[in-house]
């Protein structure tokens, strides 16, 4: 026999159905009556699907310790929320490596704030998921990295593709207008509880070093809430503009591919390249946004591109997307196809991520029980790299990584040694995951069945 709560929740799964179903029959629809789904058994919910082992906020409060009393603690949140007495605490800032003495600030938000966030993330994904197009990737169920990057390897193979624009948001997280988000967020929810709720969240601000910082614009990054509100903002911004204005005015072919804040514009003519970069300055300029001068360029590419470089005596253009490397490349047989390998900052930042981990664990505990995290991130790297074309890099990880982890055995101690015959003794009772191709992005009949 069910409980009255799982009675109750299946209920609010049926209404976000519901939802999403008004959604995709009615791009126009206007949605009034939003926030009563988070109601307690819904919060409890996403707190069963929060990350228990994530570090805590400002209230120094675990996953664990709310959960001690988590009824009580989720009705008192229910009450608040519906007497609009609820404000989310500011973010805790820390920050993380971002490439050679960078560094990415990031906000960890209280629990509370994450079982809110993750309640109305439920709410605007059953909206969005039916509005947001084809050509946006990122953050969004059943969607990946790795579906961008083939889509853009099939639509320059397949499509008449000699140009790129590739164009860089500068900061875009922490400049995004709050006032023209809600508005955008306004054409579909006319719900002013859930708007108001959302305004609390974007107004919250961050802890850093001791001091409170509000937020005047910008999405906070690290929070749940982020991704999809970033991704609504760039939806009108420009994913519709793209699709309704620019395909309208361009001669040829053109196409948009975009993950986050991060996109390429694959387009056939140069001049009309040229257009589109310069629509794109103007259309972010007018939303208050910026574009990065010395990483926003036209440039050729395509199944051209080698010849036409070697005429013009220059290297053949290339272009980093999502971590990779793109460049003009040739089948065992001549044929044009696009090249990929991890791109050279991505690659050494990596390592050095993985130096500095080994560096730090090698003497906490013994090296069995840290081999298995070993493991792990190996295989994550693996994953995420391993796509077709980028063998040799993931086995030069590989092969530097082991390089790593024999030169750090042997500095624990001055009186024994690891030698590498001894190394690869060990290798063998307690193997590594080995470099493997996890993602094939050769579908098209012409070049994949050369390459299997």
């Amino acid at each position: 026999m069910e409980s009255m709560s799982d009675t109750e929740l299946k209920k609010t799964w049926v209404k976000l159905s519901s939802i999403s179903e008004c959604a995709r029959n009615d791009l126009t629809y206007e949605f009034t009556s939003l926030a009563h789904h988070l109601s307690v058994e819904f919060l409890r919910d996403c707190y069963r699907s929060l990350n228990r082992n994530k570090a805590v906020g400002v209230d120094r409060v675990s996953w664990q310790e709310y959960g001690k009393d988590l009824d009580s603690n989720l009705e008192d949140l229910v009450l608040r929320l519906k007497r609009k007495s609820y404000k989310p605490l500011p973010a805790r800032r820390v920050y993380i490596p971002k490439g050679k003495n960078e560094f990415r600030p990031l906000g960890i938000p209280t629990i509370e704030s994450k079982i809110v966030e993750k309640g109305i993330t439920r709410i605007l994904q059953s909206i969005y998921e039916m509005d947001f197009l084809e050509c946006s990737y990122g953050f969004r169920p059943k969607r990946s990295a790795h579906q961008a990057l083939k889509a853009v390897d099939t639509v320059i193979m397949k499509k008449p593709v000699n140009h790129i624009v590739e164009a860089d948001i500068k900061g875009f997280f922490d400049n995004v207008n709050h006032a023209m988000l809600i508005e955008f967020m306004s054409i579909r929810i006319k719900d002013s509880s859930l708007l108001f709720l959302i305004k609390r969240f974007l107004k919250a601000g961050y802890v850093d070093a001791g001091l409170l910082v509000k937020s005047k614009s910008g999405t906070p990054q690290g929070g749940i809430l982020s991704p999809i509100l970033a991704n609504i903002f760039l939806h009108y911004v420009l994913d519709v503009w793209y699709e309704q204005q620019v395909k309208a005015h361009i001669k040829g072919y053109c196409e948009l591919v975009r993950y986050a804040d991060d996109y390429v514009c694959l387009v056939q003519h140069k001049a009309e390249a040229n257009r589109i970069r310069e629509g794109l300055e103007n259309r972010f300029n007018k939303h208050e946004l910026t574009l990065h001068s010395e990483k926003t360029r036209v440039f050729s590419f395509g199944r051209f591109e080698r010849e036409n470089a070697r005429k013009q005596n220059r290297r053949a253009n290339t272009f980093d997307f999502l971590g990779f490397t793109h460049f003009c490349d040739t089948t065992r047989k001549g044929y044009f196809k696009v090249g990929r390998k991890t791109a050279r900052k991505k690659f050494r930042a990596k390592l050095k991520e993985m130096n500095s981990w080994l560096k730090s664990i090698r003497n906490l505990i013994p090296t069995k029980e840290w081999w298995q995290t070993l493991r792990a991130k190996l295989r994550g790297h693996f994953q995420y790299f391993g796509v077709s074309g980028n063998y040799r890099c993931i086995h030069q990880y590989y092969f530097l990584v082991v390089g790593l982890v024999h030169e750090w055995l042997n500095r624990r101690s001055q009186k024994k040694k690891m030698s590498w015959s001894k190394m690869y003794n060990y290798l063998t009772l307690y193997p590594l995951p080995k470099p493997k191709i996890m993602h094939n992005f050769y579908t098209l009949s012409k070049y994949s069945r050369e390459l299997g």
